[in-house]
């Protein structure tokens, strides 16, 4: 049994050695080259226990991951800081100028792919023989329909788009997650009759509402008191201090307080990037304090790929390989492509859309480590190796696949 240190120690040493490898020698971006070579150890684990029975490398790797706490990791600790960190440097001016394609596809969107997915998935595990129960094929929808705003924003580095397409696809990503969270916990509440309060749809309206709007207030409260501290000083190191509280503080207290610590922490991260520059914080301040939570944007995004590599290691085999969790890779594109497609449609006569933006973000529509840790996060009921397979699959998929050829997407499309 690895100590806490050491088990950070080990995935920080194989991070940096698979970093440095793709940097080196691969050129693949940063999160998709990390993937794909956990994927690859994975792989040759596997390999090596059919060669060498002996070794036991495998089992032995996987107690170690098994250690990691994957749902814990990413939804009570790396999420925080990620979607801070994400949201620190949108630029509220001109998001506010697409706020309703923004709005409407990460609610409505996501809550229309939801639908699909789950009736669709429910309907595939019927034709294949699989008693899967409807409340739980909602269970898959609400968790693999919302992007994945580390995937996404990572992509859009490598992929230049016009500034409307990239402000809707970053946009949608960031506060999309919040509401899939808060969807997902209703689905999961229903499924699991766990209640939760939310035993009717006045019940799950109450929910979504307490966890969305609270959430949204806390972040605004919390972000506020940290802009105002910071405006009285001028110490970039006691201001960063300041947004370290204010992310690990406001994210503790959401969870107390059952309100939506993702969307709590794009709210905060929206006012401290946006009004701090303005009148808080001094050039130099600036340059740490965004400096530094863009280098911890990096250092988590690539330890959260490595993990989604080498979590195949711990997925049962037999499942992972079935008809059905592969056919929702299909199940979520064309869910993806329904849900982009609507908002668009309606909002095209009041609000301008360049061209190729519905295909860009049908394909642009990454999932990822967030899905995974929700995935992970289900109870231990019969249900959960058949989500967990397609979760996974629709995850590798999106991010290796959908990543890599984006690109080529936009430069065909998109003018």
């Amino acid at each position: 049994m690895l100590s806490p240190f050491e088990l950070i120690s080990v995935l920080l040493v194989l991070t940096a050695g698979f970093a440095w490898t793709n940097h080196r020698l691969i050129g693949l971006p940063d999160s998709v080259g990390l993937l794909i070579m956990g994927l690859a150890a994975s792989v040759l684990l596997l390999l090596a226990e059919r060669v060498f029975p002996q070794v036991q490398l495998y089992e032995q790797v996987g107690v170690i991951l098994q250690q990691v706490d994957f749902q814990r990791t990413v939804l009570e600790g790396m999420l925080a800081f990620l979607l801070f960190a994400g949201a620190l440097h949108v630029d509220l001016s001109v998001l506010r100028e697409r706020a309703w394609a923004v709005g409407s596809m990460a609610t409505i969107g996501v809550l229309l792919s939801t639908l699909i997915v789950g009736l669709s998935f429910w309907c595939a595990a019927s034709l294949a023989g699989i008693n899967l129960p409807l409340s739980w094929a909602f269970v898959f929808g609400a968790l693999i329909s919302p992007t994945d705003p580390v995937a996404v924003l990572g992509t859009l580095k490598a992929v230049r788009v016009p500034k409307s397409l990239e402000l809707d696809m970053t946009g949608e990503s960031l506060f999309n997650d919040g509401v899939g969270v808060v969807i997902f916990t209703i689905a999961l509440a229903i499924a699991a009759g766990a209640g939760h309060g939310a035993t009717g749809f006045s019940g799950a309206a109450e929910l979504f509402a307490i966890e969305a709007i609270g959430g949204a207030l806390l972040g605004f409260a919390a972000g506020y008191i940290a802009y105002r501290a910071m405006k009285q000083i001028d110490n970039f190191s006691v201001e960063v201090l300041i947004s370290l509280g204010l992310v690990m503080g406001t994210y503790a207290l959401a969870a107390r307080l059952g309100t939506s610590g993702p969307i709590a922490m794009v709210v905060a991260g929206l006012l401290i990037g946006n009004r701090g520059p303005r009148d808080a914080l001094s050039d130099l301040t600036q340059r740490y304090l965004f400096g530094f939570w863009t280098l911890v944007d990096e250092i988590l995004n690539a330890i959260l790929f490595l993990l989604i590599g080498l979590e195949v290691l711990v997925l049962r085999p037999d499942v992972l390989f079935a008809w059905l969790p592969a056919s929702a890779i299909l199940l979520v594109l064309l869910a993806r492509l329904a849900a982009v497609a609507l908002p668009v449609w309606i909002l095209s006569r009041w609000t301008v859309f360049v061209p190729g933006t519905i295909p860009v973000l049908t394909w642009g529509g990454l999932r990822g480590g967030i899905s995974v840790a929700l995935a992970l996060s289900i109870p231990e009921v019969e249900e959960k190796a058949i989500i967990l397979a397609a979760t996974y699959l629709v995850v590798v998929f999106t991010l290796i696949v959908q990543g890599l050829s984006l690109r080529r997407l936009v430069q065909r499309t998109v003018r």
